[in-house]
Order: structure tokens, then C-alpha cells, then sequence
């Protein structure tokens, strides 16, 4: 059993400071973390501020309770709402587990001092180095639970797959007037900056960002899932889109999204170079948790092979544990790649410098 309680992000509750939640909410919540009553003492609970939102993880939960005995006291909100509500709380916090989506994001509550370390063989022999964060001997502060791939989406009547291979050939002068993408600055694609930043180095990223900007077809706007559909439209001839957006519009059964699929293909980047690049969800033990025992075992129960599955298919992403299968028909049909072999904590070390480089070259 677990109990669910949603918070907008600050900025959409008019009229209310950062960091604090509107009347009914804080009731809410007041409610869910009172000190129990007598009768109710030695109850386990896990308190989980998660940033995913995906139906499939409700048996994920379920399941780790009737495992367990542990109940699950979950709040769920998006990276921003759960990142100022954690400095707000500071101390008092009574979040033990985080959950959130995106490396920029984990990296950036990491900084924060959001986290604490962890020391874990379950967790080190199943969870890839590279899908690991944290201070090199001081143990990992956050793990990746789920991968997902930063793609190249084009459409197929107007552009030459071969003429966008790789990230880089996105800013080539043939694709003029082409390139459509969000904000430079949404994490997602400062992940993926950084993590060229690193290949790279900053004055070849920079060359590259001042090369993208060249080639807008219109300024960033709108998320990955409006970036395909204005690839479909025609409205741009290419764009990055996170490998799960794509999935989900393959497994959508409206007439729009079939139809917009029937018009765009897609390509794995820089398969002959660095590979393909990931990002992750993953989650960290909450530097204050008030149950770190139940805390761990969560962490070590979202690497176990039943929890992967559940975990990786709730947003069409893969499992970090080698060797899990998920039976997904839409990732399925998109094949195999070859990932790229950048740790995920220097994507999160190089976001600075990612926006430094968007900044000076005017990638809004």
C-alpha cells in the first residue's frame, strides 16, 4: 500500500513563494508525514519524492511493499518543484529516496548537497560504473536505473539520412534551414552538450552550438513530442528527440500520431565514432533521510531483474542492468545501438560549461 500526493511546480501556483505548495497541498502533506499514532509506531514506511509520473510504476511500488512490509508514502512532482522543496525543507526533510529524471537534474541536486553517499554490492556489482554519481571514494550518490538515447529525427520526404549522421553533421552548412530543437538550456539538451563537451572539448562544442544556430529553421521551442511533429509537418526537415518520445508516438493508436510517425524516420547518431548518446532516470538516498535502512533497500530493489523491467517500460527506456529483457514492441522495432561510453556524472560536471558555451553563441 502507499499513499500519493502530487505538487505542481512553484512557478505554475500563482501567488505562491518557491519551494512552498498551495494551502490544501501542505495539509496534505502534513498529513502523510504526521508522527503516527501509538498503534501505528513500528510501521514501516519509505517517504519517495519522485519525478516520474508513469502508471506502470504503481505496480513497481506495489510490488516492493508486498516484498517488504515497507509502505510507501510517495510525492511526485517534477525535477524543479522537487528540488526546491528539498532546500526549503532542508534538515527536516522527511524525503529518504529521490527519484529524478535526467543526468543536469541528479547532477545538479548532487551539488546541492541533496544527496548522500552510498555503500552498496548489490548496487555497485548491477549498476554500470559510467551510470553512477558521486565523489570517486566516497561512495555513489546516485544511480541510473533506466537509459535513455538522445536521437536524430528527420523526415523522410525532404532529407537524406545520410546528410544527418551524427550529432555534429546537425550544424553542417548543408543543413541550413533544417534544424529545429527545444531550448538549449532544457537539461536534456544540456546533457547532451555535456557529454560533448567532454568528447570534444569546449571549443569544438562551441563550433558546433554556433553551427546549430546557423542552421535553425525557427527558434527553440516546445518539447521533444512538438519537435517530431513539426519534423512531420515540414515545418523543419530535422531534429534530437529523447529515443522514448519516439517510442511513445509509435505505440500511440491516435490518427495524428500514426500519422505523423508514417512521415519521420530516425537515426541512432555517431554509430561509426562515440556511439549514441544516454541519459538516465535514476535515484539517490536523501541526505536526511529519516529511513535510510528502508532507503537502500529500495535502491538495491530497483536494480533486481523484476524491478528493471517495470522501472525501464514505464517511459519506453532501456533497463541499466545488462542483460534484463523488456518486452516493449516499439523499442523493439527500433533496433540496437551502440551507446556512447560517457560517464554520467561528467555530463553533470560539464553543465556549466554547456550553458556558458549556449550563452555566448545566443542558442536560446
Amino acid at each position: 500500500m502507499f499513499h500519493r500526493v502530487f505538487l505542481s511546480h512553484p512557478r505554475q501556483q500563482a501567488g505562491t513563494p518557491s519551494g512552498l505548495v498551495k494551502p490544501f497541498a501542505a495539509l496534505a502533506l502534513c498529513a502523510l508525514f504526521a508522527v503516527a499514532p501509538d498503534s501505528l509506531a513500528q510501521e514501516k514506511v519509505l517517504n519517495l519524492y519522485s519525478a516520474r509520473h508513469y502508471q506502470t510504476d504503481e505496480q513497481l511500488y506495489s510490488n516492493f511493499t508486498r516484498q517488504t512490509g515497507i509502505r510507501i508514502n510517495r510525492i511526485e512532482a517534477d525535477d524543479n518543484a522537487l528540488f526546491e522543496r528539498l532546500k526549503t525543507e532542508g534538515r527536516s526533510s522527511p524525503a529518504d529516496v529521490i527519484l529524478m529524471v535526467d543526468a543536469a537534474r541528479l547532477w545538479r541536486a548532487e551539488s546541492a548537497g541533496l544527496f548522500q553517499p552510498v555503500q552498496s554490492k548489490v548496487l555497485a556489482a548491477r549498476i554500470p560504473a559510467n551510470l553512477q554519481g558521486g565523489d570517486e571514494g566516497k561512495g555513489a550518490q546516485w544511480f541510473g536505473f533506466s537509459t535513455r538515447a538522445r536521437i536524430i529525427v528527420y523526415n523522410k520526404m525532404s532529407v537524406n539520412p545520410a546528410d544527418v549522421p551524427t550529432y555534429e553533421s546537425l550544424a553542417d552548412p548543408k543543413n541550413k534551414g533544417r534544424v529545429c530543437t527545444r531550448s538549449g538550456s532544457h537539461p536534456y539538451m544540456l546533457s547532451l552538450i555535456g557529454a560533448m563537451v567532454q568528447r570534444n572539448g569546449e571549443p569544438a562544442t562551441e563550433k558546433w552550438a554556433q553551427g546549430m544556430v546557423a542552421n535553425f529553421a525557427r527558434p527553440p521551442r516546445g518539447g521533444d513530442t512538438d519537435q517530431i511533429k513539426s519534423v512531420a509537418a515540414g515545418e523543419c526537415g530535422v531534429t534530437l528527440a529523447n529515443s522514448y518520445y519516439y517510442a511513445r508516438m509509435l505505440r500511440s493508436t491516435k490518427a495524428d500520431d500514426r500519422e505523423a510517425m508514417s512521415r519521420v524516420g530516425f537515426i541512432w547518431p555517431n554509430q561509426q565514432s562515440s556511439g549514441t548518446h544516454i541519459n538516465v532516470s535514476g535515484g539517490a538516498v536523501a541526505r536526511h533521510a529519516p529511513h535510510r535502512e528502508a532507503a537502500l533497500m529500495f535502491l538495491e530493489y530497483l536494480a533486481s531483474d523484476q524491478a528493471q523491467a517495470y522501472f525501464a517500460d514505464g517511459n519506453n527506456e532501456w533497463p541499466a542492468v545488462a542483460g534484463v529483457m523488456v518486452k516493449n514492441p516499439a523499442i523493439e522495432s527500433m533496433g540496437k545501438f551502440k551507446p556512447e561510453n560517457v560517464p554520467i556524472s561528467a555530463i553533470g560536471r560539464n553543465q556549466v560549461a554547456a550553458q556558458k558555451i549556449l550563452d555566448r553563441v545566443g542558442y536560446k
